[in-house]
């Protein structure tokens, strides 16, 4: 009888449980909000990620092909090297850094010195050539050396192998939120800036197709540009490229009228030496965006700090001789124009995002791979804001957590700040919810303005 009393109070607590629920959704009904546009929810407005991605079959036919003909000696340890190298790879300290440490040890030094010899008689000339030696020394010891890369022939082919495939999805990924955001842009130029073996024209040729009639690529490196040139005719000099209109500089245009619809500068700025040069080359080549300019670096704390530097700049800084006074606009992945909040966290962690990917089919590269990438797109024009009022977007910064009738979002919002949402569909709407579970890292989730009561600070 006392089980049966039990099990007859649980059931009529359950009831009462979803009779509560059901007058509080009543009290506090969601406004139904169409930011779906007729799509599916797994094809939502926000989802921007891509598929496992493959290099193109001519691109990667060519590359094994130039790869086995080269036989290089020790060829998958000197990839997982270089991999490792370029992956690791810091900012050059800056020249005001570097002056201020000095100074630094040195009154460290000079008092110390003067703390032991006390009252006695101290050769001053004696102890200052002493003293800057052991700065000297522990800069070099403690710096971090930064060189510029030169490659050579077989160093490109190395390289090849190395990021070919994980470059390609990057900048691919990063082109795919300009595709499905403004479908209607259909570019008919291209600079890419630091073109290496050319995956950005292969990731634009992609995405674009033939609308593109002209594409130059940029890069000091000759060895690289022969490679590139390689991998369009298919490791055959005698074919015709795949993809036409392709030309080769190993300089800038000079004249600063000339501009082009898409302008990209991938895993290049870490190859430059100090922030002025830096920022005078992302100048540069805003004055040659007419529609947008994407940015992509390597994933780390170094390369989010580049595209915040580079950022920065353009936001902020007014020319005093433009051809095109259209200020530059966030286009993506920032929901808002407004300080990094990741910069503000303790620890720092880079706002970075993944893509996967299919390798060259090389002894070692046997399984799927993730790239793991910071990219940023500037536009010319405002970002067309929907048409749906009371609603948002955010930015997916880190993986989605479904959870049974509950999802886990961390997000960066429109107003600069770093959120945690846990999204159901009682208290954000069925389609929100449904939204939240087909979304993932990199996407853009759904914001209804009016939902507030579960959104939590990120430091909290």
């Amino acid at each position: 009888m006392a089980s049966r009393s039990v099990c007859v109070l649980c059931r009529k607590a359950s009831v009462v449980r979803m009779m509560c629920r059901a007058m509080s959704a009543a009290a506090h009904p969601q406004p139904q909000v169409d930011f779906l546009k007729g799509e599916r929810h797994k094809k939502h407005p926000g989802v921007t990620n891509l598929k496992t991605l493959r290099l193109p079959e001519e691109l990667q036919t060519a590359a094994c092909s130039i790869i086995h003909r080269a036989q290089l000696p020790r060829l998958t340890e000197r990839t997982h090297s270089l991999t490792n190298f370029l992956w690791s790879r810091k900012r050059a300290v800056e020249d005001f850094t570097l002056r201020k440490k000095a100074l630094s040890l040195e009154k460290e030094l000079w008092k110390k010195e003067i703390e032991k010899c006390g009252d006695g008689d101290i050769d001053e000339q004696l102890l200052e050539d002493r003293i800057r030696k052991k700065v000297i020394s522990e800069l070099r010891r403690s710096t971090y050396h930064w060189t510029t890369m030169k490659y050579d022939e077989d160093l490109a082919v190395v390289y090849m192998a190395a990021r070919l495939a994980g470059g390609y999805a990057a900048v691919r990924r990063a082109m795919n939120e300009i595709k499905k955001r403004d479908p209607s842009f259909a570019p008919q130029s291209l600079l890419d800036f630091g073109s290496g073996l050319g995956t950005v024209v292969w990731a634009s040729h992609s995405c674009w197709g033939d609308t593109l009639k002209e594409m130059v690529c940029v890069d000091s490196s000759g060895p690289m540009n022969i490679l590139a040139e390689k991998l369009l005719k298919g490791d055959d000099e005698e074919a015709e490229p795949h993809i036409k209109h392709v030309y080769f500089r190993q300089f800038l245009p000079v004249s600063p009228k000339v501009q082009f619809d898409l302008v990209v500068t991938a895993f290049t700025l870490s190859e430059l030496p100090n922030v002025k040069e830096r920022e005078e080359a992302v100048l540069t080549l805003w004055r040659k965006t007419s529609s947008y300019l994407v940015l992509v670096e390597n994933g780390t704390k170094e390369g989010h700090q580049m595209l915040m530097e580079a950022r920065d700049a353009l936001l902020k800084k007014q020319e005093e001789t433009a051809y095109d006074t259209r200020p530059a606009s966030v286009f993506a992945p920032c929901p808002h124009e407004l300080t990094c909040p990741k910069l503000a966290q303790e620890p720092v962690t880079p706002c970075n995002f993944q893509q996967q990917y299919h390798p060259l089919p090389l002894p070692g590269h046997n399984q799927l791979q993730r790239e793991k990438f910071i990219y940023l797109i500037l536009s010319r024009t405002k970002a067309a804001k929907a048409e749906t009022e009371n609603v948002d977007w955010a930015r997916l910064i880190a993986p989605v957590q479904c959870r049974s009738r509950h999802v886990h979002c961390r997000m960066c919002c429109p107003d600069g700040k770093l959120q945690h949402l846990v999204v159901t569909a009682q208290k954000h709407s069925r389609d929100v919810y449904r939204c939240a579970r087909s979304s993932n890292w990199g996407d853009q989730q759904p914001l209804i303005q009016q939902v507030q009561d579960d959104v939590q600070s990120d430091s909290e």
